[in-house]
């Protein structure tokens, strides 16, 4: 039993994208992915990437990757990361893997000194949330995302 975790590399985007794929069809959000092998690519390995995603490997095989940014606080007035997404593929699940990659962000939190990890999971998926709890995380119940996509984009935006 062998975990390796490491930072993505150019030529995973093709298996970015195939995660991203997996994580959206457990989620029942294929039909919502737009994103490309092209578009993960230039995100997080462009010239200026402001994205970044960990790869994990389980025996030398892909098994799951975190994608992840840094935002700022300005109440703590420091930057913190936002865990975008995090999947590790059913057959390897139960072997500290998805718990592998969050103490990978956290220890960065930690060594840069940023303010806080967080990240979004959804009402119904209670594995994930039971997991999320076992590693300390608490919700934010007073706070309800929000967000503006497509055509309210573009009207909000003006002309």
């Amino acid at each position: 039993m062998s975990l390796t975790l490491r930072p993505a590399r150019p030529e995973d985007a093709a298996l970015i994208l195939a995660f991203v794929r997996e994580l959206a069809e457990y989620e029942k959000l294929l039909h919502e992915v737009e994103a490309s092998e092209q578009d993960f690519a230039r995100e997080l390995f462009g010239p200026q990437p402001r994205v970044f995603c960990d790869i994990a490997e389980w025996e030398g095989a892909p098994a799951g990757f975190a994608l992840w940014y840094y935002t700022f606080s300005t109440f703590r007035g420091r930057q913190g990361i936002f865990l975008e997404d995090i999947y590790v593929r059913p057959a390897l699940r139960g072997r500290g893997i998805a718990k592998a990659l969050m103490q990978r962000l956290a220890k960065r939190c930690r060594d840069e000194a940023l303010g806080r990890f967080e990240w979004n999971v959804l009402d119904w998926n209670a594995p994930a949330i039971r997991f999320y709890r076992s590693v300390g995380a608490v919700p934010l119940d007073a706070w309800t995302m929000q967000r503006v996509t497509g055509e309210a984009l573009d009207t909000l935006a003006g002309d």
